[in-house]
């Protein structure tokens, strides 16, 4: 493997030629390694990916899914499946070589995650699975790799949760009454009363209220990837859609915006992070003694307050009761006990 001293700028650099995978050979240069070392194992790992061999190492294997992913997937799935990867599945299989990876080595990763104190949930532990199937079957489609070791040991965990968490409209008064701040206060209401998404509700500005027709336009997504601010598409096509919302909510919102300072209608009315989001709401759930849910779940617990006003098959069914829908529930919320707790509770 030829390396090269750079003795004017004092590092080395790899310059080899390789084989593509049309056939054609060709020249690589890579210069600015510290070391003679990296510049030999840049070179080492290269010739794996453009050779395409089963006797790479997974980390290889990783990359060049990682590579064709990045075009094919959201900015947010992406880095979610990146995360995935990183925490989950390198720390263990990352040196070892592809065509060593048998199902008893995938067996014994299950079971290092099986046993995990942190005691992840049966259907994290299914997602983190099938994940590794998933770039398997990359190696076997595209690198060669005679079958999937990951599909013969078999899977773990569950593809549903065994019970689905949200709260009553009495346990969110309960929660809300202690929220320490209006600006989460009115995101919560926002979320729980309408059932959007949080990446939808953090994508909202004051221009996707129409306070006549007392609606909400639901056009985009929020989501923060590389510490960047994205605003994207909706999940899917059928997540753009026009809400119809209860007059109580309106004239929450509006009271919101109006003492927001310097505000644009065009910027987005809540700028906090998911983060801090799922940080604030466990306070506030110790503090109120309502159980522990997720922000998603007040998603959940939207469709079960459908549910038992039997409005959730009612409004999918007939689009143009809409409205009559948000009336219900304005009358839900004017007719439900809103918990006030004393001030030294507080």
């Amino acid at each position: 493997m030829p390396t090269y001293k750079d003795n004017e700028r004092g590092t080395w650099y790899a310059k080899f030629n390789y084989t593509d995978w049309t056939g054609t050979i060709k020249q690589k240069l890579k210069r600015g390694f510290k070391t003679q070392r990296e510049a030999k194992a840049f070179e080492r790992e290269f010739l794996e990916k453009s050779q395409a061999s089963p006797e790479m190492k997974f980390v290889t294997l990783v990359d060049l899914y990682m590579e064709d992913c990045k075009t094919r997937l959201k900015p947010t799935t992406y880095e979610n499946k990146g995360f995935v990867i990183n925490t989950k599945v390198l720390p263990f299989f990352k040196d070892m070589q592809l065509n060593t990876i048998e199902p008893a080595t995938i067996r014994r990763w299950q079971n290092e995650l099986l046993s995990d104190k942190k005691g992840y949930s049966q259907t994290y532990l299914k997602t983190v699975n099938n994940q590794v199937s998933a770039i398997f079957n990359y190696a076997m489609k595209y690198y060669k790799l005679p079958s999937n070791p990951a599909r013969i040991a078999g899977s773990m965990g569950k593809k549903n949760a065994d019970g689905m968490n949200f709260w009553t409209i009495d346990e969110f008064n309960q929660f809300i009454a202690y929220s320490d701040n209006p600006t989460y206060s009115v995101m919560y209401e926002l979320l729980f009363w309408t059932g959007i998404r949080i990446g939808e509700c953090l994508a909202l500005t004051l221009n996707d209220f129409n306070f006549v027709t007392k609606t909400v336009s639901i056009n985009k997504n929020y989501a923060k990837v590389n510490k960047q601010d994205l605003i994207l598409e909706p999940k899917t096509p059928k997540s753009k859609r026009i809400i119809t919302i209860p007059s109580f909510l309106c004239d929450m919102v509006k009271d919101y915006s109006e003492k927001l300072y310097d505000y644009k209608s065009e910027n987005r009315l809540f700028s906090f992070y998911r983060s801090t989001i799922n940080s604030h709401l466990v306070h506030i759930c110790k503090k109120s003694g309502v159980k522990r849910i997720r922000v998603h779940d007040l998603r959940h617990s939207h469709a079960s307050l459908l549910i038992e006003t039997t409005l959730q098959t009612y409004s999918h069914l007939y689009p143009n009761k809409h409205g009559e829908v948000a009336d219900r529930l304005q009358e839900i919320n004017l007719n439900s006990s809103r918990f006030q707790p004393s001030f030294e509770e507080k």
